[in-house]
C-alpha cells in the first residue's frame, strides 16, 4: 500500500494525513473485495524495513494501527471477516500485542474473507524463521513441503495476484516465497486513490492473462486458455 506519504505531501499535508486517508481506503478495498467473493487480502502495513522512518511517523502508525484494531473490530465481525496478523511482534509494545491477539481471538470463528494484516513482516525473515523451526524439530532435510507449513500465511493459498500502488514496480521483501507464481499488477495510482473501481481494474486485468505454471498453453484446459 504504496504512496501515503506523497499523497500528502502533493496537497501540502503532513505525511500522517496520508496514512488516514490510507485507512480509508483499506475500508473500500475490503468492500470491494467482498462485493468480487475474494477469500482471502493480505495487506502490507508495515516493513521490517519501516522501523528506519522518523521516530514520530512510526510512532503514529502504531497508534493509528492501535486504534484501527480497536474502532474496526465490530465492522469486521458484523462482515464476518476473519483478521489475521502476521509478522514480527517482538518490537511491538505488550498493549498492542494484547490488542492484535484479542481482534484475531474474536474474528477467529468468521468465515467470510480473510483479511491478513503484514506488520513488522519481511520475505526473508518469514523464510528464515521458518528455517529455524524446522531446525528446532530436528529436521535434518528441509523440503518445500515442510518449510510452507512453517512460514507465516501456511493458512491461506497462495496468492494469485500481487498489487502495488504508488508506481513502483518492486516486491520489497513481501511474501518472498508465496509469491513465485502470483500475477504481478503495478499501478501509479497513489494508495490513498486506490478504491474499488481500481482494485476492479486490476482484478480484470488478471483475468485476462493466462496461468501456465510451467506448461504450454496446449497443456491447460480449454476454459483456462487466453486467446
Amino acid at each position: 500500500m504504496d504512496g501515503n506519504g506523497r499523497w500528502a505531501k502533493r496537497r501540502f499535508l503532513p505525511r500522517v494525513a496520508g496514512h488516514k486517508r490510507g485507512l480509508d481506503s483499506v475500508r473500500e478495498v475490503i468492500g470491494a473485495c467482498r462485493r468480487l467473493g475474494v477469500e482471502y487480502l493480505t495487506l502490507f502495513a508495515f516493513s521490517t524495513e519501516n522501523w528506519r522512518r522518523p521516530a514520530e511517523e512510526v510512532s503514529f502508525l502504531m497508534d493509528l494501527f492501535m486504534r484501527a484494531l480497536e474502532h474496526e473490530i465490530e465492522r469486521l465481525n458484523a462482515n464476518n471477516i476473519r483478521l489475521k496478523v502476521i509478522g514480527s511482534r517482538e518490537r511491538f509494545g505488550a498493549s498492542l500485542s494484547e490488542r492484535i491477539a484479542d481482534a484475531e481471538r474474536r474474528t477467529a470463528t468468521n468465515s467470510g474473507l480473510v483479511l491478513t494484516i503484514a506488520a513488522d513482516y519481511g520475505g526473508r525473515w518469514d523464510v528464515l524463521q521458518g528455517v529455524n523451526a524446522l531446525i528446532a524439530e530436528g529436521a535434518t532435510a528441509i523440503t518445500e513441503e515442510a518449510l510452507a507449513e512453517r512460514l507465516s500465511m501456511r493458512y491461506a493459498p497462495e496468492p494469485d495476484l500481487f498489487i502495488r500502488t504508488g508506481g513502483e514496480q518492486r516486491i520489497s521483501n513481501f511474501l518472498l516465497w508465496q509469491l513465485a507464481y502470483s500475477e504481478l499488477y503495478f499501478t501509479d495510482k497513489l494508495w490513498p486513490d486506490f478504491d474499488g473501481v481500481a482494485l476492479e481494474e486490476a482484478v480484470g486485468s488478471y483475468q485476462g492473462r493466462e496461468r501456465r505454471f510451467g506448461r504450454t498453453s496446449e497443456q491447460l484446459p480449454e476454459a483456462l486458455r487466453r486467446d
